[in-house]
């Protein structure tokens, strides 16, 4: 299992996460700033745990994100 983390307040809204892993990431059009599917807040991070098979495209949205707000952890 995986545990992606996002400190979405600090989120530039650059798509590029959403272009790395369109089935874990949206566009909000209410704010335009990237959301993490399926993920709880706790303190201004969202998190979300998922399945091993995900870790490559999250791995690459955590890298690419120029403001270096996303990271994946193995649980």
């Amino acid at each position: 299992m995986l545990r992606i983390y996002h400190h979405r307040i600090k989120c530039i809204g650059c798509n590029y996460c959403i272009e790395a892993a369109p089935y874990r990431w949206e566009m909000s059009t209410s704010d335009g700033k990237s959301t993490l599917k399926d993920s709880t807040e706790k303190k201004g991070f969202y998190i979300a745990i998922v399945s091993d098979d995900e870790l490559e495209d999250n791995l690459e949205a955590a890298n690419i994100c120029p403001v270096n707000i996303i990271r994946v952890e193995k649980v």
